[in-house]
């Protein structure tokens, strides 16, 4: 008889799919660029679901293209206990961000449909809509509107640099659902990811059982001064956008350093007219803060907003500032986070307690249900990167705990 104590995924067949989806977006690195609601997007959401269909999977979709496949559980009148991520990645995109919590999580129910293994409550796999926030910002974006952070409306108006809008792409490749965001219901939701840092490697650590998630804020900067001739306008007299937006950079990684273990970064930058001879007019880039206390991330965003006026001052420019995005700090579910544990302890597999650095789709679930995260190592903490890497044997790892966290937690429901 098979007992939720020696179900046991197939690490290679989680590999293969791996591999597979890879095509989808893959760039020449070995990576994928595969944005969010884009062509490439597509081909991966549609073999997502004709997968999770072959398992005999229900498969809907909700207004903002957030996909949800379930499979019936012995009590109809339980919620299911949902697992899932991300299929989208940044433009230059590992294999593993994102997708493995979904392909994860596929594996999972596979080894329940391989053996017939019947749960109390409805077992669901999720496919958040952009949590990179690298095409369209902010980040974790429909997983917010899930939630009730964002708006429908707010979610469907934000523009890429081109100017296309979300909600105009979500129908043009077929995935603007007829459900409404929140709607579709689950009790708890685990998320399986890569550490996307370097702890769990350097400790030699096989699973991270994560606690909960930094506070994060994003802002967009526009810097503004003045386009000339670089060989017809003396030093003294040029209001160099560039040379302000550089000195303001070198603040804002100085805010980090002042504040450690947070971190301050400048990751999107656009000059303009971007001539070799003319002397740039206006710089338009981005700033990204986070850090565990929100107390020091209020006094890092003051540092910050203090230091960008007093350099433009200083170089006869113009600044203009303004926060996009608040994701304040998380603690995950403590019930949760034990079935993290005993499902590692149960597979046999050393543990480390963490907070995660990056953000996740997990951060603001956890504000409508119970949500925890398991991790595992990335070689070298590389990641939103085409080098980014991880093992047949850590992948597999982490879709087995995934697997015997979810049957604790349905354990107690019996």
């Amino acid at each position: 008889m098979t007992s939720r104590t020696n179900l046991t995924i197939n690490p290679q067949r989680l590999w293969d799919s791996l591999m597979e989806t890879a095509a989808f977006g893959g760039t020449p690195k070995g990576g994928i660029k595969r944005l969010t609601v884009s062509d490439e997007d597509k081909r991966v959401r549609d073999w997502f679901k004709a997968e999770c269909e072959k398992l005999g999977c229900t498969v809907e979709v909700d207004e903002v293209g957030n996909m949800f496949a379930t499979r019936p559980g012995k009590r109809k009148d339980l919620a299911p206990i949902a697992m899932g991520s991300h299929l989208d990645t940044q433009p230059t995109g590992g294999k593993f961000d994102g997708v493995l919590g979904v392909l994860g999580a596929l594996e999972a129910m596979c080894t329940l449909v391989d053996m017939g293994y019947e749960t109390n409550a409805p077992i669901m796999i999720v496919n958040w809509t952009n949590e990179e926030g690298s095409r369209f910002a902010p980040a974790m974006l429909c997983s917010g509107v899930y939630a009730g952070v964002f708006t429908t409306e707010f979610a469907y108006s934000r523009e890429d640099r081109q100017g296309i809008k979300l909600g105009d792409e979500l129908a043009r490749i077929g995935y603007k659902g007829k459900a409404k965001a929140g709607d579709i219901k689950f009790q708890a939701m685990f998320e399986l990811h890569i550490e996307q840092g370097p702890i769990l490697e350097a400790e030699a650590k096989m699973i991270g059982v994560v606690t909960g998630v930094q506070g994060m804020r994003w802002y967009e900067v526009t810097v503004t001064g003045q386009e000339s001739h670089t060989g017809a306008t003396p030093m003294g007299l040029r209001k160099n956008a560039l040379l302000g937006a550089a000195r303001m950079i070198e603040a804002i990684h100085q805010v980090g350093m002042n504040n450690l273990p947070g971190v301050a970064s400048v990751g999107l930058l656009e000059n303009r007219p971007n001539s070799r001879n003319v002397v740039p007019g206006e710089v338009f880039f981005t700033v990204d803060l986070r850090h565990p206390d929100e107390k020091v991330l209020d006094k890092m965003e003051a540092e910050y907003q203090t230091a960008l006026p007093k350099i433009a001052a200083e170089t006869g420019i113009t600044v203009e500032e303004k926060r996009i995005w608040i994701s304040p700090a998380v603690k995950f579910d403590a019930p949760l986070i034990d079935c993290v544990r005993e499902g590692a302890a149960q597979a046999g597999y050393s543990t480390r307690e963490m907070a995660s650095g990056a953000g996740h789709d997990a951060a603001y679930i956890a504000r409508v249900a119970p949500t925890t995260m398991v991790f595992v190592p990335c070689l070298g903490g590389i990641s939103h990167n085409e080098a980014e890497s991880t093992t047949l044997e850590e992948c597999g790892a982490g879709s087995q705990v995934l697997l015997n966290a979810v049957l604790a937690y349905d354990g107690k429901l019996a």
